[in-house]
Parts: structure tokens; C-alpha cells; sequence
């Protein structure tokens, strides 16, 4: 990676404020999937030592974001369209499942958890906050998994989850409105609650569309 990182306002020298950096700049597109992150450009973009930066790259290789290649270095992940597809098939047969199981438990204790991520999907789509839009529609997805009490379907979101980040961090920025993203999580939501599975299930075949043709990002 040549680029300057000049969008960078405040420079940072811990392992936590240079992971932020580098996982904003993958999120919103900075750095696009596939493209090598240089430890001496970055190094010195940052003004910071290797050591911290190597902790960051650790972290985001953890979390699913990053690739280390032996003898070539660190690289942002790349996410096909073929993975999105089958990802997004198999969502669709379990995400309505995963909302009917944790409707009553989201309806009950847990129902200021879903309205304040929804808030926050609003709030980041409103200000046009890419990598925070991302971060509340993930935790949007996670919260029917989380609560459903089935590990199975735990186990399968946890699988998925960094490639659909990435995902989503191709696809939000198609939107001519981002703010669409939060109306339509939000009617979601809603037909879960109500325990309208099928009308929960056909809000997803909508937002799915392209990606169940393995199409461009405009998805779910």
C-alpha cells in the first residue's frame, strides 16, 4: 500500500489506536480487499514503530479482516461474490428461524438492546459514518442469533461474520441513501416482533436479491 494515510487527523502510537486506524481504513474502503499492507510505508505514514503496528495487524488477522502471507506480508481480506451468495442463501433459510426463536426474549429484557441498535444504525447511516453503519447492522444480524438459545445457529453467525463486514463494506457505499439501510432493518425488527416470520422472511428476499445472484454489492 503506497497511499499516504493524510486522512488520518490524530496520530496514534498504541497497539489499540493503530488497530482503530487500519480497521477504519478497511471498513470504508481506504484500503480495498485485496491490497498489501506495508508495514515501513505505514510505519512511517503514522510515525509510529512496527512493534504497535504488528500488534494492530495481529488483531485484525484475528478478527477475520487480514491476511498474513508468509514471506509476501499482510494483505486485506478479499470476499468473492460466490462466498456472499452462499452466505446469503443459507441465511435465508436460518435468519427466519434464528428471528422466531429470539422473538420473545427480544420483545421482553432485551428489547432496549434491538432499539438501540437500530438507533445507532440510524444515527451512522444519518451522518454517513461507513464503518459505524456497518457496526450496528452487523450487531443488528447478531442479536436474532445471539438470543435464539440455539448454539448451532450461534456457531454458524460467528462463521460469517468478518465476511460479511467486508461485504458490507463494498456494499454500503452503493446506496444513493444510506439512511435506506436503517428503514429497512428497522421493518425487520418489526415483523419480528410481531412474530410475522413470513412477512420477516420475504423483507429478506428483498434486501437479498443480489446477493443470492452473486451479483454487485446492494444487499442485506
Amino acid at each position: 500500500m503506497d497511499r499516504k494515510f493524510i486522512w488520518q487527523e490524530q496520530r496514534t502510537t498504541t497497539p489499540e489506536g493503530v488497530y482503530r486506524v487500519l480497521r477504519t481504513a478497511i471498513l470504508d474502503g481506504t484500503v480495498p480487499p485485496g491490497e498489501q499492507l506495508r508495514e515501513t510505508h505505514i510505519a512511517a505514514d503514522l510515525g509510529i514503530s512496527r512493534s504497535p503496528l504488528r500488534e494492530a495487524l495481529t488483531r485484525l488477522e484475528e478478527e477475520g479482516l487480514v491476511v498474513k502471507i508468509p514471506f509476501k506480508g499482510s494483505f486485506v481480506v478479499e470476499v468473492s461474490a460466490r462466498d456472499v451468495a452462499e452466505i446469503a442463501a443459507l441465511r435465508m433459510l436460518v435468519e427466519p428461524y434464528a428471528a422466531e426463536l429470539s422473538a420473545a426474549t427480544l420483545r421482553g429484557p432485551e428489547r432496549p438492546r434491538l432499539k438501540q441498535t437500530i438507533e445507532e444504525l440510524y444515527r451512522a447511516t444519518d451522518t454517513n459514518d461507513i464503518p459505524a453503519s456497518i457496526d450496528a447492522h452487523v450487531r443488528f444480524h447478531r442479536l436474532f442469533y445471539e438470543f435464539s438459545g440455539n448454539a448451532a445457529l450461534q456457531g454458524l453467525w460467528s462463521g460469517w461474520e468478518n465476511k460479511l463486514r467486508l461485504y458490507f463494506a463494498a456494499d454500503h457505499p452503493t446506496y444513493s441513501d444510506l439512511h435506506e439501510i436503517a428503514v429497512e432493518h428497522e421493518r425487520l425488527a418489526e415483523h419480528a416482533l410481531a412474530g410475522d416470520i413470513d412477512a420477516f422472511r420475504r423483507e429478506m428476499e428483498s434486501q437479498f436479491h443480489n446477493a443470492l445472484s452473486g451479483e454487485e454489492p446492494k444487499g442485506p
